[in-house]
């Protein structure tokens, strides 16, 4: 198991494209981010998450008005992944419903509706592939992939728990998380 792990690391690491397309401050936002957040949408920050030293996407937050750590629940917000390369869309339903346990506040029974909907609206992804999510607070999470909308989950508590991976205390990943919001490096 661990030598195939290693094998697959070591594959898609001498396949990681270019960034040449990834998102800066100073690009203009996605059709999708434009059409969900007016043409005032920036990005705020934006960061790789890495799993062993490798890339694994890249990651851009976007929002008309500035999101702070306290507040990004209640902002219409995007958060738009480049994937550096291809994983199964199954897993990465399987591994969203694991961080969104981190968060907690969910029985079994919404998790297994949450993921069986995740795996609907996640296809299996490829190098340069996109996934954009939209919060519409209180309400929805959308999602595109490629700039195509797959669909919806009209659910707050799972846009809230969705989008807490990357944005919430509770996150794995707080490095990311300052990055997204724009306070670190």
């Amino acid at each position: 198991m661990v030598q195939r792990l290693r094998r697959h690391l070591l594959a898609a690491l001498l396949t990681l494209p270019l960034w040449a397309q990834a998102a800066t401050p100073a690009s203009p936002p996605p059709a999708e981010v434009r059409e969900a957040l007016g043409e005032a949408a920036r990005a705020q920050g934006l960061g790789r998450m890495r799993f062993l030293g490798i890339a694994i996407y890249e990651i851009a937050l976007w929002a008309a008005t500035p999101v702070s750590a306290s507040d990004w629940t209640g902002k219409p917000l995007a958060l738009e992944i480049r994937y550096a390369h291809g994983l199964d869309g199954a897993k990465i339903a399987e591994r969203s419903l694991d961080e969104m346990q981190r968060q907690g506040g969910f029985s079994a029974a919404q998790g297994t509706a949450w993921l069986a909907r995740m795996k609907e609206l996640f296809p299996d992804v490829k190098p340069g592939d996109r996934i954009t999510g939209v919060l519409e607070p209180s309400q929805a999470a959308r999602f595109y992939v490629n700039g195509r909308a797959v669909g919806e989950l009209r659910d707050a508590a799972f846009a809230n728990r969705f989008f807490g991976i990357w944005l919430s205390e509770a996150t794995s990943e707080p490095t990311l998380r300052q990055q997204l919001l724009g306070r670190a490096p």
